[in-house]
């Protein structure tokens, strides 16, 4: 474990989505550099769980939740009195054709990957802006962002506009004296419990999507979060705007890439 620092000089980051997966991971290697960590995350038990493991505090919060989220802000200026490091981390990833996708499926999906993003970024910005270490925002997008695949559309469109919204961020705080450094996690398959997202919906909806394991030649690549992780990390701590998990799998979204320059060329 990283040697502890001083507690009023070290920054202080929450991480969304930090009960399990990627988010845990983060918690658990931003707390052994020193950081005073805030796990939040919508499992209320599982988050107080690995915050007592990590040496962090935790705080329940339902990213889809604007309120709940001014809520988490505000827990964590009273707790600390400021914010270095915003991992807007929650995600779910249940599966299923768009064309089979009921309008509850819709609100659940955007409502937690993209909305989530928002009200993260919409309740911690400003106090971000405030850092005097210097404010990082970062933003877990996907490879579906830039190579979607089939059955994961709803996933894909929600991911691509966070994308989106993190490329139009970053080059309006480059252009500010207190803007923060806004990075994009591009990442691709990793060890989580994704997949089981549909363990946190409400019973009384219309939902057509499922929860469904990835498959496919995909799966061969497959990482651990604690390298993700590091991968994140290292990205976030050059001050990348474009954080890759698996760099091997570039084609994917250099060939989407190429498929669009052509469009774009003289007939």
């Amino acid at each position: 474990m990283a040697q502890q620092q001083p507690f009023g000089d070290r920054r202080v980051s929450v991480v969304t989505g930090a009960a399990s997966g990627i988010g845990s991971a983060l918690a658990a290697a931003l707390s052994d550099r020193g950081h005073r960590v805030v796990v939040s995350d919508i499992d209320e038990q599982a988050a107080s769980a690995t915050a007592q493991r990590i040496g962090g505090v935790s705080f329940p919060c339902d990213v889809a939740d604007a309120a709940q989220v001014d809520s988490l802000a505000r827990f964590v200026l009273n707790e600390f009195g400021g914010v270095d490091d915003l991992f807007n981390n929650a995600g779910v990833g249940s599966h299923g054709r768009i064309d089979t996708m009921t309008r509850d499926d819709w609100a659940w999906m955007l409502g937690v990957n993209l909305n989530g993003v928002i009200n993260g970024i919409t309740s911690f910005l400003p106090a971000l802006r405030r850092s005097e270490a210097g404010g990082r925002l970062v933003n877990t997008c996907s490879m579906s962002a830039v190579a979607p695949l089939a059955r994961l559309g709803a996933y894909a469109t929600a991911k691509a506009a966070v994308l989106a919204l993190s490329e139009v961020l970053a080059a309006e705080m480059a252009e500010e004296p207190d803007g923060v450094t806004v990075s994009a996690v591009l990442a691709g398959p990793v060890r989580t419990r994704i997949s089981t997202s549909a363990r946190h919906r409400d019973a009384s909806g219309t939902y057509a999507l499922t929860d469904a394991e990835l498959t496919g030649p995909i799966v061969e690549h497959m990482i651990e979060p604690d390298d993700a992780a590091a991968r994140i990390l290292r990205g976030v701590d050059a001050g990348e705007l474009y954080i890759v998990t698996h760099p091997a799998l570039g084609f994917r979204a250099q060939a989407r890439s190429e498929a669009i320059a052509e469009a774009f060329s003289p007939a």
